[in-house]
């Protein structure tokens, strides 16, 4: 059997995991099989050159097949994965440019696989004009579409954090905004009805109208978009895009015998590892073990694709890391409001068996008397039994992500509300007050 570990997808885990294999043990063969055009860029910016904050998309762009190369890792674009075979430890690969089809052995294995939007496409999907955002060509190609066709109407169906992020682009390039949530709630899977409200009251501000509704279909003249239809209505429109969550890509990981865990995602170890020996899974494909309720989590970000690539890519080539979890810690700027979360919600807290306590309080973010104070909302999620912090939420202008950063360090070390009141947090007047927001959020909720 040769010594050759295969990765199946670049992008966030499959290139940390080849970068990290490599130089870990440099006589490795380390081999990267990704379809798309580009292997490793970032993700998150995309709506910030599609604003065109970004002038440039290859600003976005980290490494290339090229520069892999020369580190010794081989990268070959346009070519899918199609099957594993984990008895004979060989994949199956198409090559996209020419159909042509090969199979190569691996000693080890790293699937990588990504994520795609959630929900099945609806009738309309493939006219002109509706899009998704999984990628650095996705994004790319909602750029030219502004650029060329300068549409008006902008649908946003579904409320996640693209949505969010997406509808701020749009509005900043002059078009009408509208959000289609079937629930009528933007982020609705990770901050409370109460946090929410602030959200709402700035994307209604800035001229986003949320519409409670499930659409049924897309609409096209001459191939091209004209209008979503809803169960309840008509919405001409220029743009869509679709931003309804992810699900991951795990079909030739289960065909293959990989195991897959309560969340659908494919099941691993703490050492990425997953039921098959030599096989590992990373990133947005793969579980991760939530360090709140010890249970695992389907939580698809970017930080955690890198961290468990990273783990994957060390054990493949002979390590003995381990992967010490998360606690799902996000920050997304929805126009002036900065918008963050960790831990468990109060919805997520109370599934989980805890009586919790629920604290919201609204302070101000730097000391009163200085220019540009605002307000910040802070909210704790508590366990009443244990006085142990489970999460919390922060929607303010300034400082949010610092702060978020505090309770997710908290969260970590499994710290009570007490620890969180004893905190020695930074004061000036530019920066934050002699009570940082954190600390009195902590007061009102030990009393």
């Amino acid at each position: 059997m040769t010594n050759r570990l295969v990765v199946i997808g670049g992008v966030a885990a499959g290139m940390s995991a080849a970068a990290k294999a490599k130089r870990t043990n440099r006589q490795l063969e380390v081999v990267v099989y990704e379809k798309g055009a580009y292997i490793s860029y970032g993700a998150c910016g995309m709506p910030y050159f599609i604003a065109g904050d970004i002038p440039d998309y290859r600003e976005l762009i980290v490494r290339t097949p090229e520069q892999m190369a020369r580190s010794g890792v081989q990268v070959h674009t346009h070519h899918e994965v199609t099957a594993i075979d984990a008895s004979a430890q060989t994949v199956t690969v198409q090559d996209l440019h020419n159909g042509r089809e090969i199979v190569t052995e691996y000693e080890k294995l790293v699937i990588a696989t990504g994520a795609r939007p959630a929900g099945s496409p609806l009738p309309g999907s493939d006219l002109k004009g509706v899009f998704g955002l999984r990628s650095l060509e996705s994004g790319r190609a909602i750029q030219r579409f502004m650029q060329d066709q300068a549409p008006q109407r902008a649908m946003i169906v579904g409320g996640g954090y693209i949505g969010v992020e997406m509808a701020e682009t749009f509005r900043r390039l002059g078009l009408d905004v509208t959000m289609i949530i079937r629930s009528g709630k933007v982020m609705r899977t990770t901050i409370d009805d109460d946090l929410r409200d602030v959200v709402h009251a700035e994307l209604d501000r800035q001229g986003v109208l949320i519409v409670e509704d499930t659409p049924s279909a897309f609409e096209g003249e001459n191939g091209r978009l004209s209008a979503v239809v809803t169960n309840k209505a008509r919405y001409p429109c220029d743009i869509v895009l679709l931003g309804l969550g992810a699900q991951p890509n795990v079909e030739i990981a289960r065909a293959a015998g990989v195991a897959l865990g309560s969340t659908g995602a494919i099941a691993t170890d703490e050492s990425m590892c997953t039921n098959l020996p030599g096989i590992y899974a990373a990133g947005d494909c793969a579980e991760a073990y939530h360090l709140v309720t010890g249970r695992p989590a389907y939580i698809p970000l970017g930080s955690t694709a890198n961290k468990q690539g990273r783990i994957a890519g060390e054990n493949a080539a002979g390590g003995a890391a381990t992967f010490g979890g998360v606690t799902g810690t996000m920050v997304v700027r929805c126009f002036d409001l900065a918008v963050a979360a960790t831990g468990l919600n109060a919805a997520h807290a109370r599934d989980a068996g805890y009586d919790i306590r629920e604290t919201l309080i609204q302070a101000k973010d730097i000391t009163h008397y200085f220019p540009g104070v605002a307000d910040i909302h802070v909210k704790l999620i508590v366990d009443g039994d244990s006085s142990r912090l489970l999460g919390g939420q922060i929607a303010g202008q300034k400082g949010v992500a610092k702060r978020i950063d505090v309770l997710a360090t908290a969260l970590y070390n499994r710290m009570t509300i007490e620890d969180l009141r004893q905190l020695d947090l930074s004061y000036a007047p530019p920066y934050a007050p002699v009570w940082d927001p954190i600390l009195v959020a902590a007061n009102v909720a030990a009393r």
